[in-house]
């Protein structure tokens, strides 16, 4: 690599999402609620189904896990976003950058492969409900857990490092609201366009075969859910698939839009909006479709909100 002229700067700065006008100041409000609803809602969501038995299952368990990754996702990214709003010019150290990195493709991978194991829940659930307690103990459970994180961690991990320990030319600013390696890429003076080869090809990898496991397991749940005699069965399956199938379809749908484009189609305004349906609208919306679409977090819910009154009255 050439690493002439190298002048890295010691602190970066986030162009941002917004500028000072009004309407920009209205929708930094709006960012904000959705931060509020986003952590309120994935946090209610947790609770839910840590105090509630009858959501300590592994679908439940499963869907603790991305209430978490979706709390971390606008944790990482809004303070420091709205931060740069209210003092333009604010720098990010690299380590920060970094860090930001790090984090924000953790939870992309991690999430990734948590959807390919929810619907390999579903699958088993509904076409092998009699070997569901041995396929999904709670030992395999933690396991896969386990090894979603640190699968999704040991990649972040090597890209962030790779990332930051890049020369960088001259120029500290970075044409986004959060740290995201395609931007700072733009940034190096040195030769990056392997790696950016390699970084397409590992978001196809990781895209496709989650993507693979999740349309084999709804291939053969329909398979399974056609053959059903009960009307009222096919019913209550087809319910408890459908959140998923639509949280499936945000997420990959701004995955391919922000991870699977070629560079040069690519520009910083259309990062930004699929950046911001990741990081902000998914963690919003998801446990709104998890709660408003499924009876049981319904019913835990009002269960809740009972013995919260009753105390209330003592």
């Amino acid at each position: 690599m050439e690493t002439h002229n190298t002048n890295s700067p010691t602190e970066f700065v986030l162009l941002g999402l917004l500028h000072h006008t009004k309407a920009h100041t209205f929708i930094l409000a709006m960012i904000l609620l959705a931060f509020v609803t986003a952590v309120s809602g994935n946090t209610l969501l947790l609770l839910l189904i840590q105090v509630d038995s009858s959501l300590h299952t592994p679908m439940y368990f499963f869907l603790s896990q991305l209430a978490f990754m979706d709390i971390c996702e606008t944790m990482t990214v809004v303070p420091k976003m709205s931060a740069d709003f209210l003092t333009p010019g604010n720098p990010i150290s690299p380590a920060g950058c970094g860090a930001q990195i790090f984090l924000t493709v953790t939870m992309g991978g991690a999430a990734a492969l948590l959807l390919a194991v929810m619907a390999y829940d579903r699958y088993v659930a509904i076409c092998n409900p009699l070997q569901y307690p041995i396929l999904l103990s709670r030992r395999v459970c933690l396991g896969l857990a386990a090894g979603i994180w640190v699968g999704a961690a040991a990649a972040a991990l090597l890209h962030s490092v790779y990332t930051m320990h890049l020369p960088y030319c001259g120029s500290k600013y970075i044409d986004q609201f959060v740290c995201e390696i395609q931007s700072l890429l733009k940034l190096s003076c040195s030769d990056t366009s392997q790696y950016e080869t390699l970084l397409y090809v590992t978001g196809i990898v990781l895209l496709l075969i989650p993507s693979s496991i999740i349309l084999a397991s709804y291939t053969r749940i329909l398979s399974t859910v056609l053959r059903m005699k009960s009307t009222k069965g096919q019913q209550k399956a087809l319910a408890t698939c459908s959140s998923h199938l639509t949280v499936v379809g945000m997420f990959y749908g701004a995955a391919i839009v922000l991870y699977m484009r070629p560079n040069a189609s690519r520009s910083p305004e259309q990062d930004k909006i699929a950046s911001v349906f990741c990081t902000i609208v998914t963690p919003v919306l998801n446990p709104l479709i998890y709660s408003l679409r499924n009876r049981d977090v319904l019913g835990a819910l009002r269960k809740l909100v009972g013995k919260y009154r009753v105390l209330q009255q003592n």
